[in-house]
């Protein structure tokens, strides 16, 4: 594991990025989603569980609250832990997503709920940034966060392109600083993730827990289909 982020870091937007982003940037989850051609391959099987955690543990609160996409009923339960510079995150969340949105989450079949697993200081801002905004507003936030994940990630100084997207969400220059400068905000989203690495072994992102069992990679359409299609 890394460091435990600081503050200090976290400020420091203008740090060389480590990530090697490949997205492309400015669509959104909907204009993203796709539907199976004529003729396509078999459905993928599901893959192997690398393991499983107890569910109920899993599920107890933690220093953040868990907000749910989809319906809090829903029978089977995805929970994500992803870094917002992670690539492989991004490509999900822009590439797969949508279409398991489209299926599962928004006709009640599943619920995702996204957790904070930043591997640097650009990640951690980003998730407070996401953090600070309203509640309803989380999720387009994180949305437009990996859609222009290149803009930001990559860039020689990140505050700029992060005040321009949080500033969509509704931040002023003023709210944006008391953001990342909230240490008690900071403290909650290591925590977060030092949770995830020590009670579930999460090591690497994108890190899946459907129904507690534990998947690492990005996951196919296919692939994530074919696993929550099992549990129904």
């Amino acid at each position: 594991m890394t460091e435990l982020l600081t503050r200090r870091n976290v400020l420091t937007l203008a740090a060389a990025s480590t990530a090697a982003i490949a997205l492309v940037s400015g669509q959104s989850w909907a204009q993203e989603a796709t539907k199976p051609a004529e003729g396509a391959a078999p459905a993928a099987k599901a893959p192997e569980p690398a393991g499983k955690v107890d569910e109920a543990k899993l599920m107890a609160p933690g220093t953040l609250k868990d907000i749910v996409m989809g319906k809090p009923e829903a029978p089977v339960t995805i929970v994500e832990y992803a870094s917002m510079t992670c690539p492989h995150c991004a490509h999900f969340a822009m590439t797969t997503l949508p279409t398991i949105k489209e299926k599962y989450l928004d006709t009640g079949k599943a619920k995702l709920i996204l957790r904070e697993f930043p591997f640097d200081p650009r990640a951690a801002a980003a998730f407070m940034l996401a953090r600070c905004a309203p509640e309803d507003r989380y999720y387009p936030m994180v949305e437009v966060l990996f859609a222009q994940q290149e803009q930001w990630a990559g860039a020689a100084n990140a505050e700029e392109p992060l005040l321009q997207i949080s500033k969509l969400a509704g931040f002023t220059q003023e709210s944006f600083k008391a953001c990342l400068t909230n240490q008690k905000l900071l403290d909650d989203v290591n925590a977060a993730r030092e949770r995830g690495a020590n009670e579930f072994g999460v090591n690497a992102t994108p890190t899946f827990f459907i129904n507690g069992s534990k998947y690492s990679g990005a996951l196919s359409v296919d692939e994530m289909s074919a696993i929550i299609d099992g549990l129904l």
